[in-house]
């Protein structure tokens, strides 16, 4: 697996774009509503070396303080304009209100790669890039308020260890989220979608990243992955309360989401 990474990791975007026609990018704006975070939360972004999930957190949180500001100077009308001048110059050098995001990998590649789009879109604040193993975080218990891991625990090797681990890291009550593709319900929609994904897949994948070895496993390692309620019942397994999943697209992927009580 951690070969297949380093192998696709400068073409990962493309390919995304290219495999899902960009719907990803809806996947994953979806996944950030539904988190809805605050400003001050700290999360943990695992198997997310390309950064995706980060910057959509950073803007998402910056969008929160903007209004906060808004709101807090339209109850300040009788101020007189130097000082709501400094009340704006402290509080937009917070944009981010404390909050943080560390993105865990396991592959160097792909945290390269995550870091050049940072400094590429002038990403830094609030942000931070660990090298880790999903099934043994190096981080402290009870620490984070979110954690968050997108197209990534179906490669991991032992699942149950992933959630384990996710359960540790986070604080009572912090949540788990995990978007990933799951399994179509609708049985003509899902003959489709298996003839798209082995037979268009892999081509793809030959096409833009000169690597159809790749491709096709991830195209198996989608089918692999348990189905909606077997991996719900998985993160119950692993101590989570609450949990439930949203699928998106008929089921061909998933939102599943679990609270540390």
């Amino acid at each position: 697996v951690y070969h297949v990474f380093e192998s696709v990791a400068k073409k990962y975007d493309v390919m995304n774009d290219s495999m899902s026609l960009g719907v990803h990018r809806v996947w994953k704006d979806i996944l950030m509503h539904k988190m809805n975070p605050f400003p001050g939360t700290l999360l943990l972004d695992v198997a997310g070396g390309t950064g995706d999930i980060a910057f959509r957190f950073i803007n998402y949180v910056r969008s929160v303080r903007e209004r906060q500001l808004q709101q807090k100077l339209k109850h300040h009308q009788n101020l007189s304009w130097q000082e709501i001048s400094e009340s704006y110059q402290e509080d937009k050098s917070k944009s981010l209100g404390d909050s943080q995001v560390v993105v865990c990998d396991i592959n160097k590649e792909m945290l390269k790669v995550g870091k050049q789009k940072a400094q590429h879109l002038g990403y830094s604040e609030g942000l931070s890039w660990v090298l880790g193993n999903a099934e043994e975080l190096p981080f402290d218990d009870d620490k984070f308020d979110v954690y968050t891991i997108a197209f990534g625990i179906r490669n991991v090797t032992r699942i149950d260890l992933a959630l384990e681990e996710a359960y540790r890291v986070l604080k009572p009550g912090g949540r788990f989220l995990c978007l990933e593709f799951s399994h179509v319900s609708n049985p003509v929609l899902s003959r489709l979608y298996d003839l798209y994904s082995f037979q268009v897949i892999p081509v793809l994948g030959e096409v833009i990243a000169g690597d159809w070895k790749s491709y096709q496993y991830l195209v198996e390692s989608i089918r692999r992955f348990p189905p909606q309620e077997e991996f719900k019942a998985m993160i119950e397994d692993a101590g989570f309360f609450k949990v439930d999943y949203q699928n998106l697209n008929s089921g061909i992927v998933a939102i599943h989401s679990g609270f540390k009580l």
